[in-house]
């Protein structure tokens, strides 16, 4: 299990809605590849939401609560760097078993890394700080 960095600003969690969304029965992710190609290697940071629409607050509390405990288990083996990524809540997010909300995490994960490595690569973007670092982090193994 390891520490993460938390996303705050609105401004993170509204970048991140904007750019890449993956949907999976429990979790929807979203994340934000680095804004320019100078911006500084840094940890991936992540942010947890869950909506009023899922209901008071202690269902929400406890959904954001589980969302955080799966990211836990995946963020060394499957966060990029530079990529902050948004975990939203899903109706099913507070009563599905745990193992099944753990699986869903890391196929959202995996899908959008997939799409932004594959992206970096097509179009030399920003993202290629992403593939650089993975690549060095990999090679420290």
């Amino acid at each position: 299990m390891s520490k993460f960095a938390v996303l705050k600003k609105r401004k993170d969690f509204l970048r991140a809605a904007k750019d890449i969304t993956m949907v999976s029965h429990n979790v929807m992710l979203q994340a934000a590849r680095p804004l320019s190609a100078d911006e500084k290697s840094r940890a991936a940071r992540i942010g947890f939401t869950a909506t009023k629409r899922l209901g008071k607050a202690n269902v929400r509390n406890r959904t954001k609560r589980r969302l955080r405990s799966a990211v836990r288990e995946v963020y060394d083996k499957l966060a990029l760097p530079n990529i902050d990524y948004v975990l939203v809540g899903r109706f099913s997010t507070a009563t599905c078993p745990f193992a099944e909300l753990l699986r869903d995490v890391k196929y959202t994960f995996k899908k959008v890394n997939k799409q932004i490595l594959e992206e970096s690569k097509l179009n030399d973007s920003p993202a290629e700080i992403v593939c650089n670092a993975q690549e060095n982090s990999h090679s420290a193994d």
